[in-house]
């Protein structure tokens, strides 16, 4: 994994993103909170997990599914599956190490 500052990259309202291998952080005092890391941390491995280009197809498709769902762009980000196995496990260091094959999947029907 690469830790990089890139500012002018990051899309307005979000403070990073991974592209596999790369964790793309919009501040640098980001790079230190390793509960954001960690986050993003999971996104590279389920990036891995799809053999990448696949990830961001699924993720895009998703997002337009719960868009339609929910009919709020905050809403339909928060809801997809990547999200909510990110958000609910950025806090557990730990995770990654346990984390099984495809945790993902889980996540995709839960509310």
């Amino acid at each position: 994994m690469f830790l990089i500052i890139a500012k002018y990259l990051i899309p307005k309202g979000y403070r990073g993103m991974a592209v596999f291998p790369f964790v793309l952080v919009k501040y640098p005092s980001d790079k230190n909170n390793q509960v954001f890391v960690n986050h993003e941390k999971i996104h590279l491995r389920q990036q891995l997990e799809l053999l990448i280009l696949p990830f961001f197809i699924w993720y895009l498709i998703e997002y337009v599914v719960r868009l339609f769902q929910y009919k709020n762009a905050s809403l339909a980000y928060q809801n997809i599956s990547f999200e909510r196995e990110a958000y609910k496990n950025e806090a557990n260091m730990n995770y990654l190490k346990s984390r099984p094959f495809f945790r993902f999947v889980q996540y995709l029907n839960q509310k």
